[in-house]
């Protein structure tokens, strides 16, 4: 999590956008200028979140950019209720439940003034408005609720594949469905290649950024490492990252699953061509850039195990696209 200067991610940061951004949409006289006024906080939230996914998707075209921007804000708000908002386990998933309901809801009006004035948040009035206009399938969003209700409750997880079906399918495997169906397919018979990238793609990036928070999960009573992987190594299923004893064998662990990723970035990168032209520069950015982190992870495990992994800019830049390089100082003055 790259949170920018002035954007802390507590509840009062939320509700503040809240109360603007909804008193911008209202105050717009047709739909398409409330969808913008709702996209520029959906754009606020990504770039106060995360550098590395905000450079890459400036690569995409200015409507799907909102979209994906939209996406990344309906996913980041539930997020924050289990990880920054204080509240107890029941009380997150309570707050998970309401934002289900509102979801439901959301879905049935066709007009983002409406569902506002009514009472929908502004970011599921915007994803509310994606799932509608690009025919996502409705369930995949409260598949992702259900994974975030997981992190508020956490247990572990047997084998990777457990992990990824228990776990990675709903964190974040539906949210590369989400940007398939935004990014779209080359032809129409491409679609199931370009959903098979799309998991590819979640599980690689659910990983390494689980393997990059070890420690911080661990301090949240959380561990997203197979059991498995862990008995083989020795270790206790909760492992402490923070024992000398337990790193060096921790730090196998994190490598098994370090590679594996490497190969879903790889399976993705492979089907690239199943997407839209105009889509893959910036999926194509998005694979290396965090594909680097992972290999960073991979190269030096025992060390990201105590120091969060990052990838400087200037790495990022150099697998960005040169001959698109002015889209990004552009991007990054905006406010």
């Amino acid at each position: 999590m790259e949170r920018t200067s002035g954007w802390s991610g507590r509840e009062t940061d939320w509700t503040a956008l809240e109360e603007r951004t909804r008193a911008a949409m209202l105050a717009q006289t047709d739909e398409e200028a409330a969808w913008l006024a709702g996209a520029a906080s959906a754009r606020k939230v990504l770039r106060s979140y995360s550098t590395s996914f905000f450079l890459v998707t400036r690569f995409l075209p200015a409507p799907k950019r909102r979209e994906v921007e939209a996406i990344y804000a309906a996913v980041r708000y539930p997020d924050e209720i289990v990880d920054t908002f204080a509240l107890n386990p029941a009380e997150a998933i309570d707050r998970l439940e309401a934002i289900r309901s509102l979801y439901r809801s959301a879905l049935e009006y066709s007009s983002l003034r409406e569902s506002v004035l009514d009472g929908t948040p502004w970011f599921l009035a915007l994803f509310a408005r994606v799932v509608r206009e690009n025919a996502v399938p409705p369930p995949y969003y409260e598949a992702f609720l259900d994974a975030m209700a997981r992190d508020a409750r956490p247990q572990p997880f047997a084998t990777l594949d457990n992990l990824i079906d228990e776990y990675v399918y709903g964190s974040a495997i539906v949210v590369g469905y989400f940007l398939a169906y935004v990014y779209g397919p080359n032809r129409e018979d491409d679609f199931p290649r370009a959903m098979n990238a799309a998991r590819s793609l979640g599980i690689a990036l659910q990983l390494t950024n689980s393997l990059r928070d070890v420690a911080e999960d661990y301090r949240l009573g959380r561990l997203y490492l197979p059991v498995d992987m862990l008995q083989e190594e020795g270790l206790e299923s909760n492992p402490n990252p923070l024992d000398p004893a337990q790193q060096v064998p921790l730090a196998r662990v994190l490598k098994r699953v370090a590679d594996f990723a490497e190969e879903c970035y790889e399976a993705a990168a492979q089907d690239l061509d199943a997407f839209a032209p105009d889509s893959r520069t910036a999926i194509h950015a998005c694979i290396e850039v965090y594909r680097q982190l992972n290999q960073r992870i991979a190269e030096s495990p025992q060390h990201c195990i105590l120091h969060r992994a990052n990838v400087p800019l200037r790495a990022k830049f150099r697998v960005l696209p040169g001959s698109k390089y002015w889209r990004l100082p552009l991007a990054l003055l905006r406010p």
